[in-house]
């Protein structure tokens, strides 16, 4: 039996997330320390074998793969699929948090930030996040069981909950909870 890998990680930091702003699909491009974080990743991946990369279309994904695919000259392939693309804050990209919490109170933010169900104006859920990340882990485990790859997967916080609930079988609750790191990785076990 064959144990295919899975190497999750976000994306370093970027400007909207250092000022508290809503980044949702806005491009943000990394910082200093963003970059900091994405070298910290590769370094910690240097030496697993990455056959397939896959990346959104955002710059702060793409220059996150960029790093650690450095030391992987075996992977040829890089995929944009926005189907793990970062949550849309719709009205609210580009707003920082503060504005928001002053003009419609601490509670009501807390609502659009962090809940399942409820999505900001003209934005999404993490539920409907979730559906589409769903779609995109069916496609990848069809894909891998398929070609005997390994992959990395350079996500966001917010897609990066509803992969972490089906790989570590967590529950809503737990999953809301998480704060996914900028200088880490998350590795999964897929056997074919």
């Amino acid at each position: 039996m064959a144990k295919l890998k899975i190497y999750l990680f976000r994306h370093g930091e970027s400007f909207f997330n250092r000022a508290k702003e809503f980044t949702g699909w806005k491009d943000s491009k990394l910082t200093a320390e963003g970059k900091g974080n994405a070298r910290k990743v590769a370094q910690k991946l240097k030496n697993k074998k990455i056959d397939l990369a896959f990346q959104t279309r955002l710059s702060r994904s793409r220059e996150t793969m960029k790093e650690v695919l450095k030391y992987h000259p075996e992977c040829r392939k890089v995929i944009v699929d926005d189907r793990m693309i970062e949550r849309s804050y719709g009205k609210f990209q580009g707003k920082k948090h503060s504005t928001i919490i002053k003009k419609y109170g601490q509670k009501q933010f807390d609502t659009w930030h962090r809940s399942y169900t409820v999505a900001p104006p003209g934005g999404e859920s993490i539920q409907m996040v979730e559906k589409r990340v769903k779609s995109f882990i069916k496609d990848l485990l069809r894909k891998m069981k398929k070609e005997k790859i390994n992959v990395a997967i350079s996500a966001h916080g917010n897609s990066m909950r509803p992969f972490r609930r089906y790989f570590e079988h967590l529950t809503i609750k737990q999953m809301m909870r998480l704060e996914n790191p900028w200088n880490n990785y998350f590795e999964y076990e897929v056997k074919v």
